[in-house]
């Protein structure tokens, strides 16, 4: 991943609607949500919601499917998954992260 893609996908997560939107789209996963489903979960305005779906999708992190009449949004599971790997890539030089709980000691 490039630290342009990086940067669009936080930009974009970095306004509350939007990030509330990216969340409930996740939660449900391949199923997808019509925007009417995001609308009546967040009370979100339709125009307002509109303009949000645009700025997820031009950061890459959902993905658009017309079925019939609707369309139905999805997360990028994808680009999720690389943009976590980007963000830990090196991590603790290549050592194990697990945090190391010390004892405390009662006096």
């Amino acid at each position: 991943m490039k630290n342009i893609d990086a940067i669009a996908a936080f930009l974009a997560l970095g306004q509350e609607s939007r990030l509330n939107i990216f969340r409930l789209i996740v939660q449900k996963g391949d199923i997808g949500l019509r925007p009417s489903q995001i609308v009546e979960s967040l009370g979100i305005p339709n125009a307002t919601l509109s303009f949000h779906l645009k700025e997820l999708l031009r950061a890459n992190l959902i993905l658009v499917e017309r079925q019939s009449r609707h369309l139905i949004y999805r997360p990028n599971a994808g680009f999720a998954n690389s943009l976590s790997d980007f963000l830990l890539e090196n991590c603790c030089s290549g050592k194990s992260c697990a945090v190391k709980v010390k004892k405390k000691v009662s006096l």
